[in-house]
């Protein structure tokens, strides 16, 4: 579901271009599951889109990103986009200050992390938080309310907000909760998401091989959930509409 997020901003970025989204609501959450387990996880779905005859994947999530984006890179031809903590805008937006890092427990453990914050350990104090309730939270769409800031608070009962400069949202689900983050801790608070860069990203390879649509008429967005539940479906399509 977390998808959902960045695939707004390419819809924004590329409104003319066809979606196909696939939310794997069935098998969260990921942040639970060993990497091999997700490896099968996301071969099955990318094996899915490649008989669809997609033109690019977008692994739009973090912690999928982290354990299988090479076994993707290695196995299909077409281009394979993932997306990370937007770690590096947050330090250079912020150099010397307190960053927060919210991700879950797979993406904070994974090597590709470790590699990422050891870019960046000298620059800033990074505090790594797992947030794996707020996955939950997002699947039920319960990303306004009481239930929503209880966990809010909860993670950051801990630390001075005064002292943070800024919030990583490490997991595309967590974009929900921005304005009950803002609610809860202030809106003085820089929250820093990487689905922008993502679908820009996205945008620049497309457009190197030529491959962008070339026409006015906005582009069709087809929802699947592997839960075979249509109560997701339409979920996310209010989600899409909701950040």
């Amino acid at each position: 579901m977390g998808g959902i997020s960045v695939l707004r901003e390419m819809k924004k970025l590329m409104p003319q271009e066809d979606y196909i989204y696939y939310g794997d609501s069935k098998n969260i959450p990921y942040g639970k599951k060993t990497k091999e387990e997700l490896i099968d996880i996301c071969s099955q779905i990318g094996d899915y889109f490649i008989k669809r005859g997609v033109k690019a994947i977008v692994i739009a999530c973090n912690t999928a990103t982290s354990a299988a984006v090479e076994e993707f890179r290695n196995t299909y031809s077409i281009p394979i986009i993932g997306v990370e903590p937007a770690l590096k805008p947050a330090v250079e937006k912020y150099k010397g200050g307190k960053i927060i890092v919210l991700a879950t427990e797979v993406t904070l453990r994974e090597e590709k992390f470790h590699n990422l914050m050891e870019k960046y350990i000298e620059q800033a104090e990074i505090v790594k938080i797992p947030a794996p309730k707020l996955v939950t939270l997002a699947e039920k769409g319960l990303i306004y309310g009481e239930e929503a800031e209880k966990e809010i608070k909860e993670l950051f009962k801990d630390i001075n907000i005064d002292e943070i400069s800024s919030i990583v949202l490490g997991c595309t689900h967590y974009v929900f909760f921005k304005n009950s983050m803002k609610k809860v801790l202030g809106n003085h608070i820089t929250l820093i998401d990487g689905g922008i860069g993502t679908a820009q990203h996205l945008k620049n390879i497309l457009s190197e091989r030529d491959w962008l649509k070339d026409c006015n008429k906005e582009g069709k967005i087809e929802i699947i959930n592997s839960s075979n539940d249509q109560s997701m479906i339409e979920l996310s399509y209010r989600l899409l509409n909701s950040i």
